[in-house]
């Protein structure tokens, strides 16, 4: 037989074979896939929330809650070496900002590398107005961002990497005290919306921002054994509780620009993360909660983002998965960990959301008249917590997640 033949037979196979194998290899864990972002060596970095988005808002934009999710998940999964680059980010982030120097920070960054200050933000090319655009939700301060911040550098500390990140966490904190808000049940507003030196004030006020910002402010009075820590989780707790609607068996999502009256779209996180973020409440709401979700947020075989529909969101089904570990529903948790594990995207990551597009109920502030949506991209996020429900680990406390007796 011609030797050029048998070679060529031999090269086809091979080629054949590394398809077959490499197509039979399980997908790596999603702490692996994390794990993979982040070199062990190296200085300051911010992850792309969305790293295949093509030209536009989401291209090469590193969003802070995305960044800080993926910090704690890194702390879970037992990668605090590899959790600190970001976390280093966050420092550089919160010293060396173009306009502010008062503890807050960004809702996004751009991605990349933390070299040169001040730290850069998000935005791209508009071909049509011939000039470098941002959007205005990226520059702005959400309080349940700064609060995300502040749990990931909470993680970092009490993972051993050192006090600089609860002097950290300790300046963000100090910055949203002042976001206090008197209105109604009290609590936390919204933040900042906008770009310096003016920007505007967010009036409305969210369950999910005070849910984290309860979780982080209760995280720094252990870390630092001042009163006034616990004060301040006390008084966005105590909102918290006041949204919780025995008639619906859910929490409000927050309350409209008044203050005082209730939001009543149903959205999953603001029902899931109170059950994780503090004490008491998983035991006293945790069945209606899910019975509640179960009827009205089911997208798929897992959960939706609200009642807008729209099919499965992977970050919240993994939010609920973990809630099912607290729980103590083995099964039901396992069933979750199948479909949030269905929504891999190529390279070991996770798709957003299974469909097209997701619409979440919520007004787009940066385009006013439209809705806010997800995208059937890759998202770190949808990582970070898949990689939270693999671990057990809570972002919360910072600590694994024990199922509670009883359910």
């Amino acid at each position: 037989m011609n030797p050029a033949r048998i070679l060529a037979a031999a090269l086809a196979w091979l080629s054949l074979m590394s398809t077959a194998i490499a197509q039979t290899q399980p997908a790596p864990t999603a702490c692996a896939y994390l794990t993979s972002l982040v070199p062990m060596d190296g200085g300051p970095l911010f992850l792309p929330s969305y790293p295949t988005a093509e030209n536009g808002p989401l291209r090469s934009v590193a969003f802070l809650y995305d960044n800080a999710a993926t910090v704690i998940a890194l702390v879970g999964c037992g990668e605090a070496g590899r959790a600190r680059h970001i976390g280093d980010a966050i420092l550089a982030a919160l010293a060396h900002d173009r306009a502010w120097h008062d503890g807050r920070l960004r809702n996004a960054y751009a991605a990349g590398s933390v070299g040169q200050y001040p730290v850069k933000l998000g935005g791209w090319w508009d071909k049509a107005q011939n000039r470098w655009v941002e959007d205005r939700y990226q520059v702005g301060s959400d309080t349940g961002n700064m609060a995300w911040a502040m749990l990931a550098l909470l993680a970092l500390e009490r993972a051993g990497q050192g006090p600089a990140y609860r002097e950290g966490a300790a300046r963000i904190g100090d910055w949203v005290a002042r976001q206090a808000d008197s209105r109604g049940a009290g609590g936390y507003a919204g933040g900042k919306s906008g770009w310096e030196p003016s920007p505007s004030q967010v009036l409305w006020k969210s369950t999910e921002h005070n849910t984290d910002l309860a979780a982080a402010f209760a995280l720094l009075e252990t870390a630092t054994s001042d009163k006034v820590w616990a004060e301040r989780a006390q008084l966005a707790g105590a909102f918290v509780a006041a949204m919780w609607d025995d008639g619906c068996g859910c929490f409000h999502t927050g309350t409209t620009d008044d203050g005082v009256t209730p939001s009543r779209l149903l959205a999953l996180d603001a029902e899931i993360w109170p059950l994780l973020a503090m004490p008491g409440l998983a035991q006293a709401h945790g069945d209606a909660v899910l019975a509640t979700v179960d009827q009205r947020l089911r997208g798929g075989d897992g959960y939706c983002y609200s009642e807008a529909g729209g099919g499965l969101w992977t970050e919240g089904t993994a939010q609920a998965e973990l809630a099912m570990k607290l729980l103590g529903r083995a099964d039901r948790a396992a069933a979750l960990n199948a479909a949030v594990d269905r929504e891999r995207a190529p390279q070991g990551g996770f798709f957003a959301i299974a469909e097209a597009t997701m619409p979440t109920g919520f007004g787009d502030e940066t385009n006013p008249g439209t809705q806010r949506l997800y995208y059937h991209l890759p998202h770190l996020a949808a990582a970070a917590w898949a990689a939270l429900a693999e671990a057990g680990f809570d972002p919360f406390t910072a600590s694994p997640v024990r199922p509670l007796t009883g359910n």
